[in-house]
């Protein structure tokens, strides 16, 4: 099998006047986005940037910065993700504590006082991505050479990416991801398209839709994985109903992805079944799926929904739907995240004593592959899972979240599913908050349905007490008109919970 950065070197190679990648109906050719990566490595090899060289970015879903990003991958530099949709204050403290030795963004991005100032505090070459094929990069004044002895200019232990988390359940952390694990998981990711280890690179006339935001490892997997099997790349800055649609639309999708919300707000739109008529598989991940939503998916447009499990820490995914098992095995598995992937062991522990389950029992997963950690322990997990007879994993909600309701565990994904199965009620998120009496309180929120009206909240209340335990049931409930999300449209708990908080003391004044 070739190394990633063979395979980066063949496919951008084969034909550099072909079609690529596109937004908003644009292309660039592959030769376009080489040039990218030529100038890119050529300011950086002249600044003494070479292998390990820790280079931030400021990442968003544009074909420049997809570019770079792969360039900085294949050249076995170090990838520090930075994430523009912080906050000026927050970006400003990112750069300043990582001191990467180069900072690479877009031009709009380098006019943030946040970014400029930050940079020149820390004295490290300064790169802007201008969006012209002609001269693709532009060094910024008075950051053209970095301060290397004041910068944190090399990563240590052959780390391939620094990458930010969502923030999801709680405040973000940088995880280190080792490049073994980083190019492998690219590598095998040919599973998922039929694709043999070995096969000679070539490209494909098949476009495949990349939506997920490139700040977390769904989206930078997305793109790459599209890359290395050849295909052209169809890139979304966010994601919109009308923007995802018209994109499967425009390029006779047979393939697309997005979140488990999208699948939701694509279904609550109603989109015809004709605008979505080229598709023959729907892949989703980043967030548990409900089985009856992929089944309504399914029932209304005859599209399978392929669900895949991953985490940031495992460099990419660890289980997924296959279209082959989905014929095969649905809905005799319905319910699973798919089958563990090829190369991962995986296996499910007791939550308190770690002693290794039997087939069919809920606990821990643990997995562990050749390309993670010291390719020989046990990875641990918070995820509570079963692992049947045939290798398919079922998530049954998260270990470290549980809300702890006097002394009772209360896990969200339950008492979500139980809401979910009112038919005014499109999407739910529970949080615990602080009680004095309790220690913590199950605290819900969800969106309306199309053209229902929201239920009486105590008739909601006694609705979920034939479907939970009495502790289960949330203490306050409210009908918000969105959810607050992360850029990879996951709720953000932190935000809901600051949400709520706020919305409980409303009610109690008033």
């Amino acid at each position: 099998m070739s190394d990633l950065p063979t395979l980066v070197s063949e496919i951008f190679s084969l034909d550099p006047a072909a079609k690529a990648l596109s937004l908003d109906g644009k292309w660039w050719s592959w030769g376009e986005l080489a040039a990218v990566g030529d100038a890119l490595e050529a300011k950086l090899s002249a600044a003494s940037l070479g292998k390990d060289a820790r280079i931030g970015m400021l990442l968003r879903n544009r074909p420049e910065i997809a570019a770079a990003l792969v360039r900085i991958l294949a050249s076995r530099r170090c990838l520090v993700t930075l994430n523009p949709s912080l906050p000026d204050e927050r970006l400003a403290e990112d750069i300043t504590v990582l001191k990467p030795a180069a900072i690479v963004a877009l031009e709009d991005d380098w006019s943030r006082p946040a970014v400029a100032q930050s940079a020149a505090a820390i004295k490290c070459l300064g790169l802007a991505l201008t969006g012209d094929t002609a001269q693709p990069i532009r060094p910024i004044p008075g950051l053209e050479s970095p301060d290397l002895p004041n910068l944190r200019a090399f990563a240590a232990d052959d780390v391939a990416v620094e990458m930010l988390t969502s923030g999801t359940t709680g405040t973000p952390k940088r995880i280190p991801l080792k490049r073994l694990a980083i190019e492998r998981s690219i590598l095998n990711a040919a599973i998922y398209d039929g694709r043999k280890p070995g096969e000679p690179s070539k490209l494909r006339n098949q476009v495949v839709l990349v939506n997920a935001p490139v700040t977390h490892i769904a989206g930078i997997f997305g793109l790459m994985n599209a890359f290395m099997a050849g295909r052209q790349v169809a890139l979304l800055p966010r994601f919109t109903v009308e923007g995802w649609v018209g994109a499967v639309e425009r390029h006779g999708l047979k393939v697309a992805s997005a979140p488990p919300a999208a699948l939701r707000m694509i279904l609550d739109a109603n989109v015809p079944k004709e605008r979505l008529a080229s598709l023959s598989a729907f892949r989703t991940g980043t967030a548990p799926l409900d089985p009856d939503l992929a089944d309504a998916f399914y029932e209304r447009y005859g599209i399978p929904v392929l669900q895949n499990y991953s985490a940031t820490e495992f460099a990419g995914a660890g289980a997924g739907w296959t279209l082959s098992d989905y014929r095969a095995h649905y809905p005799a598995k319905r319910g699973s995240v798919g089958r563990i992937n090829p190369g991962i062991e995986a296996r499910i522990v007791d939550v308190e004593t770690n002693a290794p389950l039997a087939t069919g029992e809920q606990g821990l997963l643990e997995i562990r592959a050749p390309h993670l950690g010291d390719g020989k322990s046990w990875m641990h997990t918070t995820d509570l899972a079963i692992l049947d007879e045939d290798n398919f994993l079922y998530i049954k909600g998260r270990s470290d979240n549980a809300i702890i309701r006097g002394g009772f565990k209360v896990f969200p994904e339950e008492v979500i599913r139980a809401m979910e199965l009112h038919p005014a009620i499109r999407e739910a998120s529970v949080v615990g908050l602080p009680d004095e009496r309790l220690g913590q309180i199950p605290v819900a929120a969800y969106l309306l349905r199309a053209g229902h009206t929201a239920p009486d909240t105590q008739e909601l209340r006694e609705t979920l007490k034939t479907r939970l335990l009495p502790y289960q049931v949330p203490v306050h409930i409210f009908a918000l008109e969105e959810l607050p999300r992360t850029p990879s449209m996951k709720v953000s708990q932190p935000e809901l919970k600051k949400l709520l908080t706020e919305k409980i003391a409303g009610a109690t004044v008033s």
